[in-house]
């Protein structure tokens, strides 16, 4: 029955997103079942107080509550899908949460395959990377049955910022509205990138031009606090490869392609991703397409140390 929040929590993949994630179930108390395909990082988890299955069939029937936390649409398939997969395991009337950066169609698949059987699925993407997930602070944007997101609140508030777990719209909103977020902050980046470079070559200094940004209608989130891990430390955050930021706009622009929208801005975005992908490698960071930019001036883009900005 689908008429409490869960205890026992099974949960798949351990990546820089999903170790912190899964971490914050165990410590607010929920009994947690792990498994990755790399099994030796569960000893580490096992010493913590989890469970390790062997497969993600077994985690499935050992819990009844599955979260996924995947690198992509293809791995989520494979997980689910597959021969040991958690749709072979997941007792009628389980639940499936998949927390993937990913698209509607597979979750759309297994809810045809697994129909009659009770089964609750809900697309749950999350921002924040992986300072937040370490943090439990992350956003989290959930598509799926109202009752349903009510019941796994807790589940959800473990790992997230309560005042940012949203309810998003039927199944798939959360999986489209995590793309777009992804598409409009890779399109600040850019752009951002484009326009300090410009203004530097053209002679104003750094601090002085971002101040200038800041204070008109120009301003965003991104320019006046995101940037600076680069501005101030020159960390591109590895945390998040550019390999898996290609991926989310691929991802995006097919969902553009599929609903029959033009995205003109958001496809030279993509090509300005995979330009720095060739260059700098798939293990850089996700903000690494700005290096393009400071290659072009022949410096990086720093402020000056103890500088402080309005």
């Amino acid at each position: 029955m689908q008429d409490a929040t869960p205890t026992r929590i099974g949960f798949i993949g351990l990546g820089s997103m999903g170790s912190g994630m899964s971490r914050n179930l165990l410590r607010a108390g929920f009994e947690l079942v792990v498994h990755d395909a790399r099994p030796e990082v569960l000893d580490e988890y096992v010493s913590l107080g989890a469970q390790a299955a062997d497969s993600p069939a077994e985690l499935a029937a050992a819990t009844g509550t599955v979260i996924t936390m995947l690198p992509t649409p293809a791995v989520v398939n494979e997980v689910i899908n597959g021969p040991a997969g958690v749709l072979a395991g997941l007792p009628d009337g389980g639940t499936w949460i998949d927390m993937s950066t990913s698209v509607p169609s597979i979750a759309d698949d297994v809810r045809r395959r697994a129909a009659g059987r009770g089964i609750a699925i809900l697309d749950a993407p999350v921002s924040g990377m992986s300072v937040g997930a370490a943090a439990g602070r992350l956003q989290i944007f959930i598509g799926g049955d109202p009752d349903q997101v009510q019941r796994l609140r807790p589940v959800f508030e473990a790992m997230g910022d309560p005042e940012r777990i949203l309810h998003v719209g039927p199944h798939g909103a959360g999986y489209a509205v995590k793309l777009m977020i992804n598409q409009l902050w890779f399109s600040h980046l850019v752009a951002t990138a484009e326009v300090l470079a410009v203004g530097v070559k053209a002679g104003v200094d750094l601090g002085v031009l971002r101040d200038a940004l800041i204070a008109s209608p120009a301003n965003s989130n991104f320019l006046e606090h995101d940037l600076l891990s680069i501005l101030e430390h020159g960390d591109y955050d590895e945390g998040f490869a550019i390999a898996l930021a290609c991926k989310d706009l691929g991802l995006s622009t097919e969902v553009a392609a599929a609903v029959g929208i033009p995205v003109e801005v958001s496809a030279v975005v993509e090509q300005v991703y995979r330009r720095a992908r060739a260059t700098y490698g798939d293990r850089a960071g996700e903000m690494t397409p700005f290096r393009l930019y400071e290659d072009l001036l022949g410096t990086s883009l720093r402020l000056e140390t103890g500088r402080i900005s309005a």
